[in-house]
Parts: structure tokens; sequence; C-alpha cells
């Protein structure tokens, strides 16, 4: 499942207040949609950035929050339990009026697949990514959830 192509109706109102540092403390516009402490939300990445400015621009997206979930995964370097929280708790109205809730994690594509260019490291962070993200979809599935994976073809459209 993918963010629809189609333009998405957005607000008018002030810009949110948004950096272009790597990583920093993004202020919403619109902190009643923010699920959590809105004077604390954290970004890791400018990709994660841009998504926290869409759901919070976009109309079309009711409530979200960031990193507001752990959900316990057994890392397979190690084999102990350890916490996975994903980057993002949205809930939207799809083009069907329905609303739907989803998990988001934002990364980049060369952490999600293996490529013949995928250094030994990459395909570590595959291994591991990829035990996340099953307990993430068996979390999902048991709180009637939806999982996304975002990467850069999906944020850049």
């Amino acid at each position: 499942m993918t963010i629809k192509k189609t333009k998405p109706k957005v607000a008018k109102p002030k810009k949110a207040k948004v950096t272009s540092a790597k990583q920093g403390i993004y202020t919403p516009k619109f902190p009643e949609k923010y699920i959590g402490d809105a004077n604390n939300i954290k970004y890791r990445s400018r990709w994660e950035l841009r998504a926290m400015y869409y759901f919070d621009m976009n109309i079309n997206f009711l409530k979200w929050g960031s990193e507001e979930i752990s959900i316990p995964y057994i890392k397979p370097t190690d084999k102990k339990v350890h916490k996975y929280i994903p980057d993002f708790y949205v809930e939207y109205i799809n083009s069907k009026g329905e609303v739907v809730k989803e998990l988001i994690e934002v990364k980049p594509k060369k952490e999600v697949r293996q490529t013949k260019k995928s250094t030994e490291y990459d395909l570590l962070c595959i291994a591991v990514n990829e035990a996340k993200w099953l307990s993430a979809r068996q979390f999902c599935e048991n709180n009637n959830l939806g999982f996304r994976i975002l990467t850069e073809d999906q944020l850049f459209k």
C-alpha cells in the first residue's frame, strides 16, 4: 500500500516549524492531531521530518503519533528480546471515506531490500529489520491495524 498520488488537501495556515537539520524537534501547526506530547516530537531524519509535516498539514490525517508504540521482537543477531518502536502511528481517511489506522516505518530502500550493491552491514540491517517487521505485522493483525514501510520511493514522488 502506498500513499495516493493525488494531490492532498492541505490546510492553509502558517507553516509548522520545520528545520533542515537531520535530527531535531518538530513543532506541529495542529497539535490537537498529535497523540502524545506535542511539545517533544523528535525526528531522527529528514525523511521522518517530511512525513511529520505531511501528517500534520494534510486534512485527511485525523491523528498521528511518533514513536508512541513499543513492540517486542527477537533480534536475530543475539536471539534476545528487544523493543521495536515504529516511527509513526496514524489515523487517516482513505479515498473510500474510511478511517484507516496504521503503523508506519520510514527507511531507506537499502535497509529494506537486498540488492547486488548491498554491503554486509546493509544485509545485517535488513535481517534485523525483517525481524522487527514480522513482530510489527503480528501486532498489527492482533490490533486491527495496518503496517506500512515508506522508502524514498513513496516519500519523494
